[in-house]
């Protein structure tokens, strides 16, 4: 891989059909409020990564946040990070198949969405079996794609607001205060549906985390931190803002995307077409990252002797090839459970579940360096640490309870409870089986 290819790379494992297709089911739960909850995520990924900026500065050893969980939580704790991150991304692979499905159904209504997600997910196994290059070159121009689409529907928005694209009367600040003003459903549904805003931001911290192999990680982190600030506004807040300062929020849904939608919605038909035609470049490129880091993951678990070390095999193009086929496995199955189910419900389920793993995760590398933090200071400071995380310990804790309530009143959000069922047992059911194993083992 090309530099190019890691920058585009880290870009696309961020910004998914989370974004372009789940804004329309968040818009329509949460009505003008979903900016704050953007926000509030962005706030939260920030936090964790500055969290996790602190410890690649401090511990001074290349490795992942399951490491430092490793060496400041506990071994066990390590376990079901990790499980909890390889099935992060499990889950989001297919469901921005699904979303791409769900796209292509709008251009061909005979067609089923269900179809449509195989057919893609065929596309990803294929372009991950061959040449890990041939996956850099595809990346780098699908994740263009979708910062293109973000920066021409920001431009379009803004001409629509002034009048200059469209014919409309004038809009105001009429879509942000009528049908129930910024909190149409209260304040309380907005913390239930976090888990699904959260998996906007993840893979935020594959950015952190390739901070700490460079030649000088104290300057890579604060670039990466900077990135990532300029990330959150530009390619979430400021977008997301105009979609509902120009389009009312009781129209969202997952039918298509809602920010084509809000084209169409004025009379710019074929620019909606053709931008919903590009976001499934956006699905597949994500999926394309995703798998990437998930087959990494499972290999980077075996390696730390944390699954088991049938999955530590790498061909001679340099990718983990049995992890790459046991994720596509799983991932299939995930695929053909879309025949089965309401597939616009299963997508939001499987988000939700990507969503509520990954914050397993960001709590973990916030308990991290809070542990590391006392440990130094009870060493008396001896290392200086020349990134600290301000304000500590208020902010990382701030970080970690608010992901914890998010993740617990899910459970009172219907459409989502899946996620709950499904992300406990994720993180729980491995550390059990490594409780055990090790038991057996000491016997």
């Amino acid at each position: 891989l090309k530099s190019r290819h890691v920058s585009l790379i880290a870009l696309g494992g961020i910004i998914g059909s989370s974004y372009f297709l789940g804004t329309g089911f968040s818009l329509h739960q949460l009505g003008p409020s979903v900016l704050l909850a953007y926000i509030l995520g962005g706030f939260i990924s920030y936090l964790t990564i500055a969290c996790l900026a602190e410890l690649v500065v401090g511990v001074k050893t290349h490795g992942s946040f399951v490491s430092y969980a490793e060496a400041y939580i506990s071994p066990m704790w390590a376990v079901g990070v990790g499980w909890a991150y390889f099935l992060n991304w499990i889950f989001y692979i297919p469901s921005e198949c699904i979303a791409a499905g769900i796209l292509m159904h709008h251009f061909s209504p005979a067609f089923p969405e269900y179809a449509w997600s195989i057919l893609f997910g065929i596309l990803i196994t294929v372009i991950n079996i061959t040449h890990v290059r041939s996956f850099g070159e595809v990346e780098f121009w699908l994740a263009l794609i979708k910062i293109f689409l973000l920066i021409g529907f920001s431009v379009l928005a803004i001409g629509i607001f002034f009048k200059l694209f469209g014919n409309h009367s004038s809009i105001g600040l009429k879509y942000l205060v009528q049908n129930g003003g910024i909190f149409p459903n209260g304040f309380f549904v907005l913390l239930t549906n976090m888990p699904l805003i959260f998996s906007n931001y993840q893979g935020s911290e594959i950015i952190g985390i390739s901070a700490s192999e460079t030649e000088s990680p104290e300057k890579s982190v604060q670039a990466s931190l900077r990135k990532i600030a300029f990330r959150i506004i530009g390619l979430y807040l400021i977008p997301t803002f105009l979609l509902i300062l120009i389009f009312p929020w009781k129209m969202g849904n997952l039918n298509t995307s809602v920010f084509a939608e809000a084209l169409d919605y004025y009379h710019l038909g074929l620019l909606a077409q053709i931008f919903s035609f590009l976001i499934i470049a956006g699905a597949i490129s994500c999926a394309n990252a995703g798998l990437y880091a998930t087959t990494r993951a499972l290999h980077a678990l075996a390696y730390k002797k944390l699954a088991p070390s049938y999955f530590l095999k790498i061909n001679k193009h340099g990718t983990p090839i049995r992890a790459t086929l046991v994720a596509l496995a799983i991932i299939w199955i995930c695929l053909l459970a879309s025949y089965l189910f309401p597939i616009q419900n299963f997508y939001a389920n499987l988000l939700s579940m990507s969503g509520f793993t990954g914050a397993i995760c960001w709590i973990s590398i916030c308990w991290s360096q809070l542990r590391f933090r006392k440990r130094w200071q009870r060493e008396g400071k001896k290392t200086p640490l020349s990134y600290k995380v301000p304000f500590f310990p208020l902010l990382p804790l701030v970080s970690i309870w608010l992901q914890v309530i998010s993740l617990l009143v899910v459970f009172f959000n219907s459409s989502l409870r899946p996620s709950f069922y499904f992300g406990l047992p994720a993180v729980f059911v491995p550390i059990l089986i490594y409780y055990i194993y090790s038991r057996r083992k000491i016997a």
